[in-house]
């Protein structure tokens, strides 16, 4: 599963300005409905809220994953952004988390779910390839970065 499938350079957000969770996962969603993957704003914050709920998708290592099943959708839809300074992400190791890979799913879609979030698992373990991501200078460098490691992957 290659994650440019589901993530063009204008899904990534080389310096997100949120400061607190809520408004973290609310500047990801914007750049989702500005680039015409999701219609609610509204709902999709909500399903994304409820997810956290259940326990943080703050992995630890500056990491987190958002992600939930939203039913408004069609197909999966991804956005990546990082947080200069870092933010209180209710994180497992309550470290800074400075990466996110947020995605959504349709209802009908949890294989697929499963699959992309194990494969963002794997990659963002690697120390060299998280401090890649926060050293990139831009939008362009991060994108060149996660297209590397996708292109030793099957489709």
């Amino acid at each position: 599963m290659k994650i440019l499938d589901y993530l063009s350079k204008e899904l990534i957000v080389a310096d997100l300005k949120a400061e607190k969770k809520v408004d973290l996962l609310q500047e990801l969603v914007e750049v989702l409905v500005k680039n015409n993957q999701v219609k609610d704003p509204n709902k999709a914050l909500e399903v994304l809220l409820g997810r956290e709920k259940l326990g943080s998708t703050g992995v630890g290592d500056g990491v987190a994953i958002p992600h939930a099943k939203f039913n408004e959708i069609k197909s999966l839809v991804a956005v990546f952004g990082r947080c200069r300074k870092g933010i209180d992400f209710e994180s497992l190791d309550n470290k800074p988390t400075y990466l996110f890979f947020l995605f959504l799913a349709p209802e009908n879609a949890a294989s697929l779910h499963l699959k992309i979030l194990a494969r963002i698992s794997r990659l963002l373990k690697r120390q060299d390839f998280r401090q890649s991501l926060i050293d990139a200078k831009d939008q362009e460098e991060i994108y060149r970065i996660i297209a590397e490691e996708d292109k030793d992957v099957m489709g």
